[in-house]
């Protein structure tokens, strides 16, 4: 069964009104969810800059993690499943203001293992700042 953007978008809701790590994703919004894909937005934020002033690799590696969750949530029985192996490549830099698009596809989920993709994107033009690989145990 198939979830889609109210299911994520709750989720989400819950992720970052929680105390737990996750609460750094309050400013993502989901803009669609299903089918094995997931797509949000956000502001790049003081709180999401690292010392030189730009986007924080280690936030970046968060939204490979939690956003390519949120995809293969839409598949299946719906399960997170377990990180088992991440990969970031950095590709461009994106400054405070900026509006980055993060979409997230579940390229094929088995019965033990999920192999997903992420790519980050400026909103305004369209330049690459990061492509993430995510592979996840399916418990």
């Amino acid at each position: 069964m198939s979830r889609g953007l109210a299911a994520i978008k709750k989720v989400v809701e819950y992720v970052t009104n929680s105390k737990g790590f996750e609460q750094c994703l309050k400013n993502v919004t989901v803009v669609s969810a299903g089918d094995g894909k997931c797509r949000v937005e956000f502001p790049v934020e003081d709180g999401h800059l690292n010392g030189g002033g730009t986007l924080h690799g280690g936030f970046t590696a968060t939204l490979v993690d939690c956003i390519s969750t949120y995809a293969l949530m839409t598949t299946g029985t719906g399960a997170p499943g377990v990180s088992v192996n991440i990969n970031v490549s950095y590709l461009n830099a994106a400054s405070p203001g900026e509006v980055i698009v993060v979409d997230a596809k579940t390229c094929k989920a088995g019965k033990r293992l999920a192999f997903l993709e992420v790519e980050l994107s400026k909103k305004d033009g369209g330049r690459l700042v990061a492509r993430g690989q995510h592979t996840k145990f399916i418990m």
